[in-house]
């Protein structure tokens, strides 16, 4: 059973910084890209940032020069380090990986979702 867990979530004041981190684990035999996708109340789900196995990173506007995205492929785990936070950055956090793993009924590749983690922004 594939699991994709985050952890980093919380409370900061606007100009501060916090660093989401994203394990995924069971009988994994490769991932492919890794990114992390945030949701406002009341807003769609949006792309942040992801990356590549090979390392490639794409950022969506909002964020370039704010955030890095990062990932270790030895831990099958996937960072973001946010800085310089404002309010408009409050949302929950998922994370989103394309792993091939071995399931009962054979190998499958397939896109995993994190539960999402609060991150809250105060002015």
């Amino acid at each position: 059973q594939v699991q994709v867990v985050e952890s980093g979530g919380g409370l900061v004041q606007a100009g501060g910084s916090l660093k989401l981190s994203c394990a995924a684990s069971g009988k994994i035999f490769g991932i492919n890209a890794m990114g992390w996708y945030r949701q406002a109340p009341g807003k769609q789900r949006e792309l942040v940032a992801n990356i590549t196995s090979g390392g490639s990173t794409n950022y969506a506007d909002s964020v370039k020069g704010r955030f890095t995205i990062s990932r270790d492929n030895a831990k099958n785990t996937v960072y973001l380090q946010m800085n310089s936070l404002n309010p408009e950055d409050t949302a929950v956090y998922y994370c989103n990986a394309r792993i091939t793993a071995l399931q009962p009924w054979g190998v499958m590749t397939h896109d995993y979702w994190g539960q999402g983690t609060q991150v809250t922004v105060s002015s």
